[in-house]
Formats: structure tokens, sequence, C-alpha cells
């Protein structure tokens, strides 16, 4: 059986390196994304099962890279797992109009990832 793609998104050490580590525990094979201005390239390419995304960047804007994702006939299908250190109001704005699927804190991400990954994955 194949395992599951998963195209994780982070530029921060910390956590991204334990998403990814936590994600192959679970028998995903990974690919990993550092520039946002790439994610929708890679996504088409790659065509992963779902798309984990830090939205803190210091190099450029997640959210509209994800807009961008959501926008695109190829990959618009996808579910969207969004994280941050902190979700504030303007965060949380930001990642609905982008079209996340899920957005959940740094913390959250690291101890709930299987029931995040199963919410995520459902078809309505």
């Amino acid at each position: 059986m194949t395992q599951p793609l998963a195209l994780v998104l982070y530029e921060k050490l910390l956590p991204g390196s334990q998403i990814v580590n936590r994600l192959q525990d679970l028998n995903y094979r990974v690919e990993v994304v550092a520039d946002p201005a790439l994610l929708d390239k890679s996504a088409e390419q790659s065509k992963p099962l779902l798309v984990l995304a830090d939205l803190e960047s210091t190099r450029d804007n997640v959210c509209a890279a994800l807009r961008r994702l959501k926008q695109n006939p190829a990959t618009k299908h996808l579910p969207l797992i969004a994280f941050c250190g902190e979700n504030t109001e303007e965060m949380q704005a930001a990642a609905l109009a982008a079209g996340v699927t899920l957005l959940v804190t740094e913390a959250a991400i690291l101890n709930h990832l299987p029931q995040l990954l199963q919410q995520a994955l459902q078809v309505e």
C-alpha cells in the first residue's frame, strides 16, 4: 500500500521538523517546502493528500500562498491545516480568507496531530 503524501510548509525548525517526524511516525511520506512562493507548484507536481503550513514566515505571505493553492483548479480540493504560535483574530481572519480547513496553535498540532488529520480529511 502506498503511503499518503503530506506537503509541509515551514520556515522555523521547531515545530516544523517535529511535525515532519510525527507525520512520518503516522506512515505519511512528507515533502517539505521552505518557500511559500513554491507551494502551489510543488502541490501541483507532487499531488499530496493534504497540506500543513506554518503561517509565520519572514520571507513571504503564507496566507497569499495558501489562497493561490485554493484558487488553482488542480489543487483547490486539498485540505489545508495551518498552524501558528499565537492564534490571533487577525491570523484567523487571514487564514479563513485563504481557505484554510483548520487553524491551530503549534502546541495543538503537536499534541493532537492524528485527530487533526482525521478531521481535515473528512469528506463532507
